[in-house]
């Protein structure tokens, strides 16, 4: 009874351990490796001298500076507003020139000048010639504040440009409206919520 005993429990026990060493399977597992680009952009480092450094270009050579903040539509509007008013300061110039030699030849006794007319009798007066320098004069002092004010409209710009490139926004300052309903009234209230984040 023993030995039969043994016979069933090698039957049950030992045979199935020898009958799996005999078949063995085997996996081959590949593994595929996805690279996907970060959609994050990556923070440029901050620097201190970028404004100073946009603002010292565009002082030389007037609108290097917003070339150097990568804004090159600004600088046609740059050069068109500086160009009108030299343009204007030189047409002027020549104005003021022309009633400016008119008037010193009929101080000095002629009456040959484009403003005079026949010779008899002048089309335009002494006093209107005055006038019209003064004028003249204070067009070209104009076109020249025109002038200065777009070089350092240029040089201001560039300096604000750099420094707010650099200026971070993200989801850690944002405001946003907020709108709730009071559970008492069961009315809309209106609102805005600034939220910060400190990491």
């Amino acid at each position: 009874m023993k030995s039969n005993f043994l016979y069933i429990f090698l039957l049950l026990f030992a045979a199935p351990l020898l009958a799996q060493t005999s078949d063995t399977l085997v996996v081959k597992r590949d593994e595929k490796i996805i690279v996907v680009k970060d959609s994050i952009i990556q923070k440029e480092e901050y620097n201190p001298l970028a404004p100073a450094k946009a603002a010292f270009y565009s002082a030389v050579i007037p609108g290097l500076g917003q070339v150097y903040n990568k804004k090159y539509w600004k600088i046609p509007i740059i050069y068109a507003g500086m160009a009108a008013g030299i343009y204007f300061y030189k047409q002027q110039d020549d104005e003021y020139d022309r009633f400016r030699n008119a008037y010193k030849r009929r101080l000095a006794g002629y009456t040959d000048d484009e403003f005079y007319g026949n010779g008899t009798e002048p089309l335009i007066s002494n006093d209107r010639l005055i006038n019209a320098q003064k004028s003249a004069q204070t067009n070209k002092d104009i076109s020249l504040i025109v002038t200065i004010a777009f070089y350092l409209l240029n040089v201001v710009d560039a300096n604000v440009d750099a420094h707010l490139r650099q200026y971070e926004v993200s989801d850690d300052l944002s405001l946003q409206p907020n709108f709730n309903v009071n559970p008492i009234n069961a009315q809309t209230q209106y609102g805005m919520s600034l939220t910060y984040r400190f990491k």
